[in-house]
């Protein structure tokens, strides 16, 4: 599997120093075991506007095939990072955090508090994914097995969907 790949963490305690980044630091370690190009990584506050800036950057000027953010997908209200994603994305994949969710309520309730978006953007995916070193983990291994699919259909390089019967769980 190769593609380009960032990853974006929302914590205001990690971007000032306050805490480690462990979550962002595990999605480019299980990025880069699956042999993904990762081009970007950068923690920025709760805030809105500038996760909302770096995903179109990372889109737009960087072209990522896949964003992966980490964090602030809570009811606390700085948890922004769904709502940014929301303004960026052209057309929103919920399959993605059905699957995640479901994955994740067979290990936790709190599972449904879980605001996360997934949605493409240009020809970027980008895909919410918890705060905890955890739930980064458990939701990583869901979608493994359909990402560089995911990023072909988006690429458009998909000529045979046949390929899909020999993923876990697919009805092709």
């Amino acid at each position: 599997m190769r593609f380009k790949a960032g990853v974006l963490t929302a914590s205001d305690r990690s971007f000032r120093g306050e805490r480690e980044d462990q979550s962002g630091t595990i999605l480019r370690d299980l990025l880069l075991e699956l042999s993904c190009d990762v081009a970007v990584y950068q923690i920025v506050p709760d805030d809105r506007t500038l996760l909302a800036a770096a995903l179109k950057d990372w889109t737009d000027r960087l072209h990522c095939d896949l964003i992966l953010t980490t964090g602030g997908t809570g009811l606390a209200p700085r948890d922004q990072t769904p709502d940014a994603t929301r303004d960026v994305i052209e057309k929103e994949v919920p399959g993605i955090i059905q699957a995640i969710r479901e994955a994740s309520l067979k290990k936790t309730p709190m599972a449904m508090l879980s605001r996360a978006v997934a949605g493409v953007r240009g020809q970027t995916l980008i895909i919410n994914l918890p705060g905890s070193p955890k739930g980064v983990r458990e939701a990583f291994e869901t979608i493994r097995p359909v990402l560089q699919h995911a990023v072909e259909l988006i690429r458009n390089e998909v000529t045979d969907c046949q390929t899909l019967s020999s993923l876990p769980h697919s009805h092709a």
